[in-house]
């Protein structure tokens, strides 16, 4: 199998992240990605800003790559994810040339010639990749390892509070987004609910409190499933990101000056519709009604549809990788950073196979780039038998400053720590919100 390469699954940053350094040790790779381009889930929500700064958003072996190409590191500054793709994804794709493969869909991952259930001669047999191209034709890809970076972008969270549909959900998806919006100019003077508390859908609630301010009978409603809305507004000056710190600020003003209705306790149960709009109900008997567009912003979960014919082992509650998963529990992870994590304790029963970046995190919300680059750089040295580098932590994440615990889920006791400090970024930013300059969690 040596003579086989490692298949990358996903050429978002932490796919192309991990075969630039798989290039840089001499191994053979090949990157699968769906979409036309690179990074195509990024181009998705380019219309959106990071809240991390350029120089968290490279990763070391991929500007080793680029660097003798003549491309230069942007230093400062904070991309929209157009620019983040532009300037840095789409150069790194290029360098990694015909070793990136477009409009390819990985359908499987399995043993050659073993389905899950055998066990006599797994670990000798090569990886078997199963694709299917936009034509329709189907391949199999032999591999030594498999890394998947394929993300969890396309597949959205529902509305519903219990991790289904709602009932009338699916009838009324010709009004629900689980994208955040790029353009909210149709909307103007009618009634937008958000539901999520992440960033995702602090963003939009921004977006769309903009428009509020600029058209007389523009509603916005936000609806929270927690009790609290503490740990929404984010960790203020707790935060080492001081743009995500900013992000909860202006959210928290928007709220406080009663340009958004900010609704706790809500857990969507049903969609009505009528000649008015939307009705949603909540679990409890509330009702907001009158609604013309609803952005269900409550997250993502991975697809492992594919993985189905291997052996993985993922935490039963996230869906993450199970040997993370104590770290990045937000039931549970209390104030400060999450800890890198690199192969150790990525590893899975199936030697050999990876999942990494956003996936490995599964339905957990705290993932940043910086994690992602750390888990490539640990899983290449890794399969490269660098065992030394691979058990090395490189990397210090910044701290979120935020408060983890499920304390207030159900009640308005706040959570585990005190309430996070307001982080106070002058008058003209907080009076007037920049869709230019709104941000959100990179995701891959």
């Amino acid at each position: 199998m040596s003579e086989l390469p490692v298949v990358v699954i996903g050429a978002g940053p932490q796919g192309l992240a991990a075969a630039a350094h798989l290039v840089e040790r001499d191994e053979d790779v090949v990157v699968i990605e769906r979409g036309h381009g690179p990074a195509s889930a990024v181009s998705e929500w380019g219309h959106v800003r990071l809240f991390s700064a350029w120089p968290e958003l490279t990763d070391a072996a991929a500007r080793r790559l680029l660097e003798p190409t003549g491309w230069t590191a942007r230093t400062s500054g904070y991309p929209t994810g157009a620019e983040w793709v532009s300037d840095y994804l789409a150069p790194l794709a290029a360098a990694l040339g015909e070793r990136v493969r477009y409009a390819t869909t990985v359908t499987g991952v399995a043993r050659q010639g073993r389905d899950k259930v055998v066990e006599a001669g797994r670990k000798s047999q090569p990886f078997v990749v199963h694709t299917v191209d936009a034509d329709g034709n189907d391949a199999r890809l032999l591999a030594r390892a498999v890394i998947d970076a394929s993300g969890t972008w396309g597949l959205p969270n529902p509305a519903g509070a219990d991790g289904f549909p709602a009932l009338g959900e699916a009838a009324a998806s010709d009004l629900i987004s689980y994208r955040i919006p790029a353009d909210v100019a149709d909307l103007a003077g009618s009634h937008v609910v958000v539901v999520g508390a992440g960033h995702s859908a602090t963003h939009a609630v921004l977006r769309l409190s903009e428009l509020a301010r600029r058209t007389p009978g523009t509603r916005v409603t936000w609806l929270l499933r927690r009790g609290s809305a503490a740990n929404v507004f984010g960790g203020g000056t707790g935060d080492a990101l001081p743009e995500r710190a900013a992000l909860g600020s202006r959210a928290r003003k928007v709220t406080d000056d009663g340009v958004v209705d900010l609704v706790t306790g809500f857990r969507v149960a049903e969609f009505r519709r009528s000649d008015d709009g939307l009705t949603i109900v909540a679990e409890d008997g509330r009702e907001v009604s009158a609604v013309g567009r609803v952005f269900a912003l409550t997250g993502f979960r991975p697809d492992t549809g594919m993985l189905r014919e291997v052996r993985i082992d993922l935490d039963p509650a996230l869906e993450a990788v199970a040997g993370i998963a104590a770290e990045i529990d937000p039931n549970i992870h209390s104030c400060g950073s999450v800890a890198a994590t690199g192969a150790r304790q990525l590893v899975q029963p199936e030697a050999g196979f990876f999942i990494v970046g956003a996936k490995s995190y599964g339905r957990a919300p705290t993932f940043l780039a910086l994690t992602g680059y750390e888990q490539v750089r640990s899983v290449a040295a890794h399969l490269a038998g660098d065992h030394e580098s691979a058990a090395r932590n490189e990397l210090r994440l910044p701290d979120t400053g935020v408060c983890g615990g499920s304390g207030d889920f159900d009640d308005n006791a706040g959570s585990c720590c005190a309430a996070p400090a307001v982080l106070q970024i002058g008058s003209s930013r907080l009076n007037a919100f920049d869709p230019a300059r709104s941000l959100t969690l990179e995701t891959s």
